[in-house]
């Protein structure tokens, strides 16, 4: 019954494998999650699931191919060929598809509905079960136990069937980690902990607890052991397009320049308008103290990392042509010098804002592709996550 599952993840471009899937049998066999979706949910997760960029898809795929199955007991001892009473108790519950869901609509707020409660309560006078109006039992009124209603007050049911109003995979807590989802600072530096390289380095002055377990247990006394710090050793060198069609992305490129300049303690940064030439600068307050990129290639070895971050989306004569640029007479097209920062400095990568989906409408976008030898990503998390893995090789 699970297989279906299975090619459902496959389907949604998860990378399931048909290792984990017998994992997750295995784990129903030892009786992980008996009659318990939740129990299930998470055991299913935890098997198929490798990396969080993955969960929301997996959150929307098990909504889908579980949708309308429901928690009960797990209670231990329960006899898998026994049906318990409260399954039987619990038959008159409805269980409604989205269709009959979509037609229990809330009452309007808080506010609204304790107010309509006050009123039910002074018209009522005796028990009732099923329906959609009155205090009950087994129904879709907003006010009772064991029913359901998208927005309710529960009364005299011992505990929370549904615990949540939303199921934890319909809730999707981590949609923010999908990979097909732009990068915000919150989660870049998941995309960019591929690109680490540890080392210790600088003075012995951290301490290095087990060194210290060691070293007293084999002296007989406190040998207290010190360390040099544990630090990201990848250098990165960043060139950064500003100005014109920049401008609508400025907010996400800012949000990757802060998060980078926090996992990188070896960061150059540097500013540019839509090709690469001669020269770039530092600050764009002072643009006229330019450096230029001759001194670049002579003060940075090729063992930096190089990621430009823009739109390449230029008239294509500022690439080809010498003269093209809108600034300022260069002597040299920015292909040329584009060639040369590819050709001293090993690893090269382009990351762009614009969805890549729309790269082959723009004849700049594609001659830029070339110029890099399709090194150019998307600025998401799974974009980043395949410019890291360039960049590590």
């Amino acid at each position: 019954m699970f297989i279906p599952f299975f090619l459902a993840l496959k389907d949604a471009r998860i990378p399931v494998t048909l290792r984990e899937f017998l994992d997750l049998l295995a784990g129903m066999e030892a009786g992980l999650a008996d009659f318990d979706v939740e129990a299930f949910y998470f055991l299913a997760r935890a098997a198929l699931v490798k990396d969080e960029r993955h969960i929301d898809r997996f959150d929307q795929v098990f909504a889908q191919v579980f949708r309308g199955l429901s928690a009960v007991s797990g209670a231990e001892g329960m006899e898998t060929q026994a049906l318990p009473d409260d399954w039987l108790r619990k038959l008159s519950e409805k269980h409604l598809t989205p269709e009959e869901k979509a037609l229990v609509e809330a009452l309007g707020g808080f506010d609204r509905l304790m107010e309509t409660l006050k009123q039910r309560l002074a018209e009522q006078k005796g028990r009732h079960q099923g329906g959609s109006k009155w205090i009950g039992t087994a129904g879709t009124s907003p006010f009772g136990a064991h029913g359901y209603n998208p927005e309710g007050v529960r009364i005299g049911q011992d505990t929370s069937r549904h615990r949540k109003a939303v199921k934890v995979w319909d809730k999707r807590e981590f949609r923010d980690f999908d990979d097909a989802r732009e990068i915000g600072t919150r989660n870049i530096k998941v995309a960019l902990k591929r690109l680490r390289r540890w080392v210790r380095e600088g003075a012995a002055d951290e301490l290095d607890l087990p060194g210290t377990i060691r070293s007293t247990a084999e002296q007989g006394y406190l040998d207290v052991r010190t360390r040099p710090e544990r630090r990201n050793a990848v250098k990165l060198l960043m060139f950064f397009d500003v100005g014109g069609s920049m401008d609508d992305h400025v907010m996400v490129v800012e949000e990757l320049f802060s998060a980078a300049r926090a996992e990188f303690r070896h960061l150059e940064h540097f500013y540019f308008h839509n090709c690469l030439y001669e020269s770039v600068w530092r600050d764009n307050r002072r643009r006229s103290e330019r450096l230029p990129v001759t001194d670049l290639l002579r003060s940075y070895g090729p063992d930096y990392r190089v990621i430009f971050v823009g739109d390449a989306t230029m008239s294509p004569y500022e690439i080809t042509q010498a003269g093209g640029s809108v600034e300022h007479w260069n002597k040299e097209p920015g292909a040329a010098w584009m060639a040369r920062i590819t050709g001293h400095f090993r690893r090269v990568a382009w990351i762009n804002p614009v969805p890549e989906a729309h790269w082959e409408y723009t004849q700049s976008l594609v001659l830029m592709r070339r110029l890099l030898e399709e090194r150019m990503f998307p600025l998401t998390l799974e974009g980043l996550d395949r410019a890291t893995r360039q960049l590590s090789r």
